[in-house]
């Protein structure tokens, strides 16, 4: 591990390069719908389902090819993978502000879906320059760039979206081309040589990855109440732009001012809160406590008759962002050094896996909710399906702790 100063300058530079990331990925958020909307010329409550089955491609390309990342990373340094990855989404983005159709749009999502391996090689990063009992800070401090990003990409993206749909696709590629020169002049690497090791495609494959977590109890339940988790909240994004637009009649400004929101109640939770309150209750209370604000923020998101409603509700439920980083935090503390690559691959391939189902139920909930042909008027219903997946996840979080307490007691003799 090196020094403390030397830490703290690794974990700035990936911080920075986080939020350059981000910032080009929130974007695109408020009117990549209103793109598929344009080329498909129907209303957003019809287009949901073209634009769920778009998100959930990428998300597919995300799963099968983040542990590839992640492997790469630990046998050639997290250097070298986070520069081609930039490289080639930079590429990508390009392409999409160019693409003419529908077909096009599809294939330039899924490109970009393989080379967004910066998140995978950005935690395994954290994990490398960060010591064990700091590492949920450490990942917190990376869900804050994830909000700082947030509020000014989506805000920015609302604007750009005003001159044109495809303009905000072009700032991206800037952003993240420019991303790529921070990364080449001033990112070091964090990976020593000697920790590296030998890239095995056993550990590349998703589903081989998920099945080694099964070998540890406590981190194999953790995994589930993350992927469920996750399903949540990319129920949430997946269908954002077009639940607002259809009830509340929000176009690119408005959904840019309002994810901006979103994005200042993130990052003031994972900048600040999360380093004061997790020390003091601890990782476990903290995601018990993050899944009963996410729950909460859930359910009334699903109520919200009136756009203030949401906005009243950005809050709350952005202190749902306490679980993460520590469920992050309690798995990365239990794997070696040569293997937080692959772990960070593992997380991220059950984000996208997560991502592939989200978008896919959620559009489809919230078209069949939705219009003239809705089975009944619940607009609200893919973030009532998302409030029962946290239920799930908060409950097997409990039994899992609960096990562990037991596991640790020692066992008492017979009198």
């Amino acid at each position: 591990m090196a020094e403390p100063s030397t830490n703290r300058k690794a974990i700035f530079f990936i911080l920075v390069t986080v939020l350059l990331d981000v910032l080009g990925l929130g974007i695109v958020i408020p009117v990549l719908p209103h793109l598929v909307a344009d080329m498909v010329q129907e209303d957003p409550s019809s287009a949901a389902r073209w634009f769920g089955a778009i998100t959930a491609s990428y998300a597919l390309m995300q799963f099968l090819f983040a542990p590839v990342a992640g492997a790469l990373s630990d046998r050639f340094g997290r250097r070298p993978v986070l520069l081609v990855s930039m490289a080639a989404m930079a590429c990508n983005y390009v392409v999409i502000a160019l693409a003419p159709s529908l077909v096009w749009l599809f294939v330039a999502r899924m490109l970009v879906g393989i080379t967004g391996a910066s998140f995978t090689v950005a935690g395994a990063y954290v994990a490398d320059v960060s010591p064990p009992e700091k590492r949920a800070q450490s990942f917190g401090l990376v869900g804050a760039m994830f909000g700082l990003g947030f509020i000014f990409g989506p805000a920015l993206g609302g604007m750009l979206g005003h001159i044109g749909t495809r303009v905000p696709f072009w700032a991206s590629a800037a952003i993240v081309a420019v991303n790529f020169l921070y990364g080449w002049f001033v990112l070091p690497e964090s990976l020593p040589v000697h920790l590296r090791r030998s890239f095995d495609i056993r550990r590349a494959n998703p589903l081989g990855g998920l099945a080694r977590l099964a070998r540890f109890p406590l981190a194999a339940s953790l995994a589930v109440v993350f992927a469920l988790a996750t399903l949540a909240h990319r129920s949430l994004e997946s269908v954002w732009v077009l639940y607002t637009a259809y009830r509340y009649g929000w176009r690119e400004l408005e959904n840019g001012m309002a994810l901006a929101v979103v994005g200042v109640s993130s990052f003031l939770v994972q900048a600040g809160l999360i380093r004061k309150v997790v020390p003091r209750i601890g990782e476990r209370r903290a995601v018990v406590a993050g899944l009963c604000f996410s729950l909460t923020g859930m359910f009334f998101y699903g109520l919200s008759s009136s756009g203030w409603m949401m906005l009243a509700t950005m809050p709350v439920a952005a202190l749902g962002a306490l679980a993460m980083p520590s469920l992050q935090g309690l798995v990365s503390r239990n794997t070696p050094p040569d293997e937080q690559g692959s772990l960070q691959g593992i997380f991220a391939s059950i984000m996208s896996l997560s991502s592939v189902l989200a978008p896919l139920v959620a559009s489809q909930l919230l078209a069949g909710f939705t219009g003239p042909d809705a089975l009944a008027e619940i607009p609200g219903a893919p973030f009532f399906a998302a409030a029962l997946y946290l239920v799930a996840a908060l409950l097997l979080a409990l039994r899992a702790f609960r096990a562990e307490t037991r596991a640790a007691r020692p066992e008492r003799l017979p009198a």
